[in-house]
């Protein structure tokens, strides 16, 4: 059963929400306030640092008062947090590179999807597993496996799953963004050329910054806009999954429990892009929806962390961990030879 949102009820109603749900999603707050504080101080990932000290505290989401609340805030408000995201993509982005690299880069993320559900297949994994780490290191790292799990139909391995996909690519994009920048003066790259690249294979957002501004202040630029017109792909294929398992993976379910078409936090991201196309957001309101979509991010992984406990993360096996840097290896050559095609 969803849970409503905070403007379905009455004060009444608002009051016994807040009693149930409340102790849960401050706790997760505080959780990821603390990772926030750890990446400031020691350059940790937040992302990583909200996920392992939520799985620390899995003993608060197996029973108690804090159980609502904490699977409230690993699903509501992490939809939120994803429709924030909107904002911060407009079709002015996607012009300033150039038709070629946008479709090196766009190429790669339907490729890597593709290749995640084969590899699933092949390795004998499950389709959600295949679309869940394929999408995750094709598009934005821990908020797509987030926004993929959301429309995905829930089983007994889901959290799980999750929880592994979100651990792995926040890993991977760290040590990428140790190495990739390295790459980069190894195959002698411009500074258009290295973001292209970096921004084209990192997977997470502030990974991205970090090692596109590590070789240059353009560099950092050029990556931080490929990413985001990565970060922008994220919609179209959360509508496109959705259509599918609406259509083939759930034909017995009934029709009042099936996946809605266009779920809310996709249709609120597509708004929120559109009216940033038409400059109808002044940059004061991005940069607080911006940062109001990192904490909601941060703060719902903390729970997510806090669903799973570390034996169910084992129990995931070595074909995971083999099929999720496949991907990320696929992904980084498929943008390597584009972009070195492009420049010669």
């Amino acid at each position: 059963m969803q849970a409503k949102s905070v403007s379905e009820f009455s004060p009444l109603q608002l009051k016994g929400f807040l009693r149930t749900h409340g102790r849960g999603f401050l706790v997760s707050a505080i959780v990821a306030a603390a990772a926030q504080f750890l990446s400031d101080h020691y350059g940790a990932p937040a992302m990583l640092m909200a996920l392992l000290l939520g799985i620390a505290f899995h003993f608060l989401a197996e029973e108690g008062a804090c159980k609502p609340g904490i699977d409230f805030t690993a699903r509501t408000v992490l939809r939120f947090g994803i429709a924030m995201l909107g904002a911060r993509i407009s079709a002015e982005l996607m012009i300033g590179l150039g038709p070629r690299l946008i479709a090196v880069v766009a190429a790669g993320v339907i490729l890597t999807i593709i290749a995640g559900l084969i590899g699933a297949r092949l390795l004998g994994r499950g389709w959600r597993f295949g679309l869940l780490t394929g999408g995750s290191v094709a598009i934005c790292g821990a908020s797509a496996a987030m926004a993929i799990s959301a429309v995905l139909p829930r089983n007994e391995q889901s959290e799980r799953n999750l929880i592994f996909t979100v651990l792995s690519v926040t890993v991977l994009s760290t040590l990428a963004m140790i190495v990739y920048p390295l790459l980069t003066a190894l195959f002698n790259f411009d500074d258009t050329a290295a973001g292209v690249f970096l921004g084209g294979t990192i997977h997470d957002v502030a990974q991205v910054v970090g090692a596109g501004f590590s070789v240059s202040d353009q560099t950092g630029e050029v990556a931080t806009l490929v990413k985001l017109i990565r970060v922008s792909m994220l919609a179209p294929v959360v509508l496109i999954i959705s259509l599918a398992i609406r259509h083939y993976a759930a034909p017995q379910v009934s029709e009042e429990k099936r996946p809605p078409v266009l779920p809310m936090f996709v249709v609120s991201f597509l708004i929120f892009a559109a009216l940033n196309s038409f400059d109808l957001i002044p940059p004061q309101v991005i940069a607080a929806m911006s940062d109001l979509s990192r904490w909601a991010l941060l703060v719902s992984i903390a729970a997510v962390g806090m669903k799973t406990s570390l034996k169910r993360i084992f129990e995931v096996g070595g074909q995971a961990v083999v099929l999720i840097v496949a991907e990320t290896v696929l992904i980084a050559l498929w943008v390597l030879i584009g972009v070195t095609l492009i420049n010669h």
